[in-house]
């Protein structure tokens, strides 16, 4: 009768409404109207950019995107795509009269051509598997683009075909590749390979082959030679390259178009990435670091030269990790994307390392024309994405854009506070955000949700934040922090977790936790935890060495690393964040376990993952629960379907998970 009163009460605070209903600040619905922008392309005469805007439609409950085109001034914005389908990665042809970009329009994904003067439109390519990294040839007659080749496992055995007319199982998988299968993308049917077509149309050409992958599993981009000669690729043809991991060794390859001949520019232990040729043809410049088999590691810029092959380091003494790199037209200075303390920045440096910052508040892309104008995406805790237009002369960047004004400029958010703080470990600095609820009183007291980031290599920072913009519409106080092994601060400080995660992190957060009660307006009676994926690991990590919180919700853990290295889809992790394989390494890999705390806790805990998550798969949850209910702790398991990492996939079940979450938390606030 206990369980069953318990469970009844549980589905009254989940089901029934959680939030006030009051239309001035966000609620979990508001997710399908939500939009955002993404992957901005400056057209060569920086004169008009194109994008893709991204929405959800409440009847299908599934996303779509479309691209949008407006000018560097922010006038004659308007759709180019229309529809509930996916159209993505739009790309301008060198001289500016087309654009090429993906679409399912038809029903697959495909390569579509328009020209811009009249908007007439065709299908360029005819393949089974999506397109992606789609570019143009410098002299506009080719499109080079990854496609997935399908191959089988090489050992197979002759089995009886059915009678005719007879229903028959389906056939048993045959798996011979240690990566079989990964997080977004579901079981793996054959290896990524290049590929060109004529831009005009044709027959396209496989200029790659093998059981090896010439992209990542979910992409990657491909680049030209400044002759259109070759396409230059990161990549892994080391026979065991799927135990070494795609992130952590790679190098960088010269292949011919017209032979396919490959000619391996670089050979440093560890991974070369983001080739990208200047455009005098001197050099190729790439990120990439020289391992020394840590758990994370800063990239930096290289540049080799292409009539000796010689490479130097560019030095930009940033001690920050570098990305996205493009190169000025005059092939004088490097752009590149960086995190400083939570901020995303555009940067630039010469060939000598001097650099300077061209922005703040970056979000994940950006596109330079020829003439020193650029655009970006720019978000900030009141802003989920618009795009931001600027020169590289050093003028003030001017947001072009509004997507979300129709919903947001009815609503209340949010207001965000930055805070910095000792742990109370070893004195270290930690900074982190405070998140007040819409209305806020500093007389009142309200309760706390920390809410813990993910990664663990990853930072929180000066951005929107949806889920946290709606815990703190129920009226919660949201603390987010970056502890140790968090990026953004330099190597040393994000090195701090190396083959100690989960470990004295904890102190940080709950470090945290007491800075936050010391501004006077937090109920420390009333104090909650959750964080997804790495997030969800220190959620359990806290909770199994304090009773401070009333609730916790872990949200996609790791739980059990032992299996982890087994199960998930990036195994060679046990030679990065552990010093090797867990039966060479018992102790250590059972100190880190959250199976060696759970005795410990007694915090109410909802346990949180995606049916179809590969990347921190169901079983660790499923032994969490279980080991919860065996210690009597009260606890509930919610098993989200077809949701991989993230749980986002589609607009409902977004909604459901913050629901469980705040429903869960609401259950115990309201004790």
């Amino acid at each position: 009768m206990k369980i069953q009163k318990v469970a009844l009460i549980f589905s009254l605070y989940l089901f029934s409404p959680i939030y006030a209903e009051d239309d001035k600040v966000l609620k979990p619905i508001d997710i399908f109207e939500m939009e955002s922008v993404s992957d901005p392309q400056m057209s060569p005469d920086g004169s008009k950019i194109l994008y893709v805007r991204s929405g959800s439609d409440i009847m299908t409950d599934k996303r779509f995107s479309n691209i949008w085109m407006i000018n560097y001034d922010g006038s004659d914005h308007r759709p180019i795509t229309s529809g509930k389908n996916g159209n993505s990665h739009p790309r301008w042809s060198p001289d500016g009269k087309q654009i090429i970009y993906v679409s399912s329009e038809s029903g697959s994904s495909q390569i579509y051509k328009r020209w811009m003067d009249t908007g007439e439109t065709t299908v360029l390519t005819n393949v089974q598997t999506s397109p992606h990294g789609i570019s143009w040839s410098p002299d506009g007659k080719s499109i080079a683009y990854f496609g997935t080749v399908t191959t089988g496992a090489d050992f197979s055995v002759d089995l009886p075909s059915p009678p005719e007319g007879a229903e028959w199982a389906k056939p048993a998988k045959v798996i011979d590749r240690l990566v079989y299968r990964f997080d977004g993308v579901g079981y793996l049917k054959g290896y990524k390979h290049l590929f060109v077509i004529p831009s005009e149309g044709g027959t396209a050409r496989q200029l790659t082959s093998g059981r090896f992958n010439f992209a990542t599993y979910r992409g990657g981009q491909t680049v030209w030679s400044t002759d259109s000669k070759h396409i230059y690729v990161p990549t892994n043809l080391d026979e065991d390259w799927e135990a070494e991991g795609p992130w952590n060794q790679s190098d960088i390859f010269q292949i011919s178009i017209n032979s396919g001949k490959m000619k391996k520019l670089t050979d440093i232990d560890g991974p070369e990435n983001n080739p990208m040729p200047s455009p005098d043809g001197k050099y190729i410049a790439y990120t990439g670091y020289k391992s020394k088999k840590m758990a994370t590691q800063i990239d930096k810029i290289y540049l080799m030269d292409l009539k000796n092959n010689k490479i130097r380091e560019i030095k930009t003494n940033l001690d920050r990790s570098v990305s996205n790199i493009q190169w000025s037209s005059d092939s004088k200075n490097i752009f590149f994307l960086y995190a400083d303390k939570g901020n995303t920045k555009i940067g630039k440096t010469n060939l000598r390392g001097k650099n300077d910052i061209l922005a703040n508040n970056v979000g994940r892309g950006y596109s330079m024309a020829k003439d020193g104008r650029f655009v970006f995406i720019t978000t900030h805790p009141n802003l989920p994405s618009d795009l931001a237009v600027s020169r590289t002369t050093g003028k003030t960047p001017k947001i072009i854009t509004n997507v979300n004004n129709d919903l947001l400029s009815n609503k209340e958010l949010g207001q965000v506070e930055e805070i910095w703080y000792k742990s109370s470990h070893d004195g270290l600095d930690i900074q982190g955000w405070i998140m007040k609820p819409p209305g806020f009183d500093p007389s009142k007291k309200y309760p706390l949700i920390i809410k813990i980031h993910g990664g663990p290599f990853a930072n929180y920072g000066d951005r929107f934040y949806l889920e946290k913009q709606l815990m703190a519409a129920e009226g919660y106080i949201v603390l987010y922090t970056n502890p140790r092994g968090s990026t953004s601060y330099g190597e040393k400080f994000a090195q701090l977790i190396h083959h100690d995660y989960p470990g004295d992190d904890f102190y940080d957060l709950n470090s945290g936790v007491d800075a936050a009660i010391k501004k006077g307006y937090v109920d420390k009676d009333k104090l909650y935890v959750t964080g997804g994926s790495g997030g969800g690991v220190l959620t359990c990590w806290m909770i199994g060495r304090t009773t401070r919180f009333k609730a916790a919700v872990t949200v996609y853990p790791v739980i059990n690393w032992y299996s982890f290295v087994l199960y998930s889809d990036i195994p060679w992790t046990a030679n990065y964040w552990f010093p090797g394989m867990p039966w060479d390494n018992v102790e250590l890999y059972e100190s880190k376990n959250l199976l060696s705390v759970v005795k410990n806790v007694t915090t109410p805990t909802m346990v949180l993952t995606g049916e179809a998550d590969y990347r921190t798969p169901m079983p660790d949850s499923e032994q969490y629960y279980a080991a919860l209910k065996l210690l009597g702790v009260e606890s509930v398991l919610v098993r989200v379907p077809d949701e991989p990492h993230g749980i986002a996939v589609r607009p409902s079940h977004h909604i459901s998970k913050i629901n469980h979450i705040m429903g869960w938390i609401n259950k115990y606030n309201n004790e």
